[in-house]
Order: structure tokens, then C-alpha cells, then sequence
């Protein structure tokens, strides 16, 4: 880990041309060492939280008596790099607690190159990946959990993931995290004290007590634990692959639900020979469709490994939008895919596709597939019309109620495989110590084990970590942020 007490400068706006872009100093020398390159008012002086206009100068030492008296830069010198908007911020009030200050530049990336090689000249150093969160982490302004809901919220892609990652912010997993670890750090002292009076064999922990509040922390821990389903599927987004037989209609339903032409439609058997992904957001959910190969026997090499891969899709989607032709696929056909490719955790809808070139409705088709697979392996059953874009919202209604049903209850929802883990590890804490109350077992086991369950709570906050833990969580951080 880098000098926490260095003064560090960075971007805090993304690489490229723009109309400005913003460079974030932070540290106990930042505002003098902005002031040093600064042609305005003395930044030494100025009030917390205001901001002030004025240019940055290359070597500003040159022009001490022009700054101080606020006279205009001869322009033959060259000096001028551009005209700023500085910001300042006071310590212990910005991000990082510490003081800061924001230069608002034009947004040319050989300006932001240049003001930075002054800053870095007159003392700062280039920030590392997430140092400036990490800073507001150390220096207590935020936990472990809200800085990594940071990083959440930028990377936010749809409606769902930016308010979980919002709320997340605004603290309610780490609200959640110390209740939870104050019910157990009362107990655990209450044990502690026990231990040191061994000899006199006495308990001043309530047993019974200790029995309902580790059953009460089993069942709030596996409610948090259940909710990473839902908070994964709106973080990462759902993947659906549309399966089915050449000429099915998948690449021309892909395109009704994208609203654009985005595969090429064909009607000459074969011409998806590789997967084709698109992301559609649909009532603030990120949904990631994959458009597949026509699954059949092939001697085609190239189309043999579009199967496959058609195959894999299957393997690792959520939902499967199974497309067929009644013309071209008999009711054991089906059967017999649904069967092959079911599990327990994917959805599969059929779409009976072209029902606009249907004369009459088939009953039996209809009813020999509904009995074989409703409601154990399939729930849904739609009739449509890829072509005429008929009943495309019904598909887009199941989606979003597979989303929905998803949902485990209105409390907080674990979105991070970090904070899933350490849950889990907890939770196998506090039911040893329920096996441990029931056989009657010694103090000292209870204790080890409800120090166990409180460290695994406390990585997620952060009261518990290292600095391995703590350079790949804010490694993944861009450079300003």
C-alpha cells in the first residue's frame, strides 16, 4: 500500500475529448499546491466548499508578484495552460476527509496530461486505482460496503442495479450488518466472561436466551443469503438465450424484441452459425439475450460448433426462450428438449412461432405438450408471431415476472459475491454454535465460534481485512475514483 499521507492527483473524468473534465486533488497539501499553479484568488484563503475562477499556470513561481497582485499573464511567456474553475473542500468536509480540491478544465486530454505534470512537479503523486475511496474508507467516512457499492453505482447499467447500489450506499447492508453484529458481540462478551471465571462454574450467559437469538440470526442471515439470487440477476443482468430448430425464428424474434435488425434473418436453414448478443432493459431490468445456432444434427463444421455453443448458452442461461414450428416440430420433439435441458433453476418458456400462418388452432398439438411438461417443467406457453411482432409483450411480461419472483422479500438485497460468502461462512458459525447450545457443549467452543460468526460479519464492513482484501477490492476502481 502506497503513502496514505501523500497529496494525490488524478481524473476523476473518463479519457477523450469533452466540453470539461475534472481533475480531483486530495491530501494535506492539496489546496497549497493547486494554489501554487493557480493565477485567482489565494486558494490559501478562500472558505470551504466554494469555487473560484481563474488559470493554471506551468511554473507559477515565475509570476509571484503578477498572481499576488491579480494582473493580467503576459502571453508571451507561454506559461498559461488554461482557463479553471477550481473547488475547494476543508477536512474533514469531502470525500476523502482529507482537503481536496476539483479543477474543472476544458476537456482536452493534453490539458488534463499537463496540468497533472505541474501538480505532480510541485509535490502531488498520480492516485492508484481506487485510492481516493480508499482514503474515505480508512479515515472512517465510509465501510468496506459503501465504498464497493461505489463502484457498483458506477458500473450501474439498468434502473434496478443503480437503486440497489444506491441503497447500498445510503448504508443499509452495513445498518443491517451492525444489528446483527450487536445482538452477537453482547453474547460473545457475556462467554468471554465466563471464561475467565471457569473454575467457579458459572454462566452468565441465558442458554435459552442465546437459543432464540441464534435462531433469530439463522434466519435473518438465510434471508440475506436468498436474496443474492435476485441481486445478482438485476446487477449482472439475466441471460436468455432463444433456442430452437433452424428456421425456428429465433434470429427474427431477437430482432421484434430489440426493435432493430439486428441478426440476419434467412430462409435458408443455418445462417445463425454463432451466438449474437444484445442487452434489452425492460422495466429497469438488464436482460441479456443470446440468439443461438438452430440446434440439429450437422456434418457442418462450423455449424456443428455454432451447436455447441448453442448448447453451452443453455447450460449457463437463466431463461430459455424455446421457439418452434408446429409445421416443423412434433409434440415428442419438444418433449424431449424440455426434458434433456431442464433443471431446477431455468425458466423455459415455448413460443409456438408463425401462428399468423396458422388456418386453425390445434388443440391436441397444443394439448399434448401442455400435458407432458405444465406445470412440472414449463410454466409458460405462448402463441406468437415473431414476423407481425404478435404477443412480444406477453414474452416481455414473463420476463419481468421471472424477475419478480425472484425477489425473496423488500429488505435488503446482497448484490456482492464477497459479501454472499462471508454470510455463508457466518451462518455455518451460528449453526454450530445452535448444534453446540443443544448437545450441551463446552463454553470455550461456543465462544470460538461466535468470534468466528462476528469476524465473518465484520469483513463485510471492513472491521475485519487485510490489505490483499483491500487492494483487489479498490483495484477494480478507475484511477479518479
Amino acid at each position: 500500500m502506497k503513502n496514505m499521507f501523500d497529496t494525490i492527483c488524478a481524473p476523476a473524468t473518463a479519457n477523450g475529448t469533452s466540453a470539461i473534465g475534472i481533475i480531483r486533488v486530495s491530501g494535506k497539501d492539496a489546496i497549497s499546491i493547486v494554489n501554487s499553479c493557480f493565477q485567482g484568488k489565494n486558494l490559501n484563503q478562500v472558505p470551504s466548499h466554494t469555487v473560484h475562477y481563474g488559470f493554471i499556470l506551468d511554473e507559477s513561481q515565475v509570476f509571484t508578484e503578477e498572481i499576488s497582485s491579480n494582473k493580467p499573464l503576459n502571453s508571451h511567456n507561454n506559461t498559461l495552460i488554461d482557463e479553471v474553475m477550481v473547488t475547494v473542500f476543508h477536512a474533514p468536509k469531502s470525500f476523502t476527509t482529507e482537503n481536496s480540491v476539483e479543477i474543472s478544465h476544458h476537456g482536452s486530454p493534453y490539458i488534463a496530461e499537463k496540468i497533472l505534470e505541474v501538480l505532480m512537479h510541485k509535490g502531488a503523486r498520480m492516485a492508484s486505482p481506487g485510492e481516493f475511496t480508499m482514503r474515505a474508507f480508512i479515515n472512517g467516512r465510509i465501510d468496506l460496503a459503501q465504498a464497493e457499492s461505489i463502484a457498483d453505482l458506477i458500473a450501474a447499467e439498468n434502473e434496478a442495479s443503480r437503486q440497489l447500489a444506491l441503497n447500498h450506499l445510503k448504508g443499509d447492508i452495513s445498518d443491517e450488518i451492525t444489528t446483527l453484529r450487536d445482538d452477537l458481540l453482547n453474547f460473545t462478551s457475556l462467554l468471554e466472561l465466563e471464561l475467565d471465571f471457569a473454575e467457579e462454574d458459572v454462566e452468565f450467559a441465558d442458554r435459552s436466551a442465546l437459543i432464540s437469538l441464534v435462531s433469530n440470526l439463522e434466519s435473518k442471515l438465510t434471508s440475506l443469503l436468498d436474496s443474492f439470487t435476485y441481486g445478482n440477476a438485476v446487477k449482472n443482468g439475466i441471460e436468455v438465450a432463444i433456442i430452437g430448430k433452424p428456421n425456428a425464428g429465433k434470429s427474427t424474434l431477437l430482432n421484434a424484441l430489440l426493435k432493430e435488425e439486428r441478426a440476419i434473418v434467412s430462409d435458408i436453414a443455418g445462417t445463425t452459425r454463432d451466438t449474437i448478443e444484445e442487452v434489452l432493459h425492460i422495466n429497469g431490468s438488464a436482460f441479456r439475450f443470446v440468439d443461438t445456432a438452430g440446434i440439429r444434427e450437422t456434418r457442418d463444421v462450423i455449424e456443428e460448433i455454432g451447436v455447441k455453443r448453442a448448447k453451452d448458452k443453455i447450460a449457463s442461461a437463466k431463461i430459455i426462450l424455446y421457439i418452434f414450428d408446429e409445421q416443423d416440430s412434433s409434440p415428442d420433439e419438444i418433449i424431449s428438449f424440455v426434458k434433456e435441458y431442464w433443471r431446477k433453476d431455468l425458466k423455459i418458456i415455448l413460443l409456438q412461432n408463425k401462428i399468423d400462418t396458422i388456418q386453425g388452432v390445434d388443440n391436441l398439438y397444443i394439448e399434448a405438450i401442455k400435458s407432458a411438461l405444465m406445470p412440472a417443467y414449463v410454466q409458460s406457453y405462448l402463441g406468437i408471431s415473431a414476423k407481425e411482432k404478435t404477443n412480444i409483450d406477453m414474452i416481455k411480461h414473463e420476463l419481468t415476472e421471472y424477475v419478480e419472483n425472484l425477489k425473496t422479500s423488500e429488505g435488503t438485497v446482497i448484490t456482492n459475491q464477497r459479501h454472499y460468502e462471508a454470510l455463508k461462512k457466518s451462518r455455518d458459525s451460528i449453526l454450530k454454535v445452535k448444534v453446540a447450545i443443544t448437545n450441551k457443549i463446552q463454553t470455550e467452543l461456543l465462544a470460538y465460534e461466535l468470534r468466528h460468526a462476528l469476524e465473518h460479519l465484520g469483513e463485510i464492513s471492513g472491521e475485519f481485512t487485510n490489505d490483499e482484501i483491500l487492494g483487489n477490492i479498490f483495484g477494480r476502481f478507475c484511477i479518479g475514483k
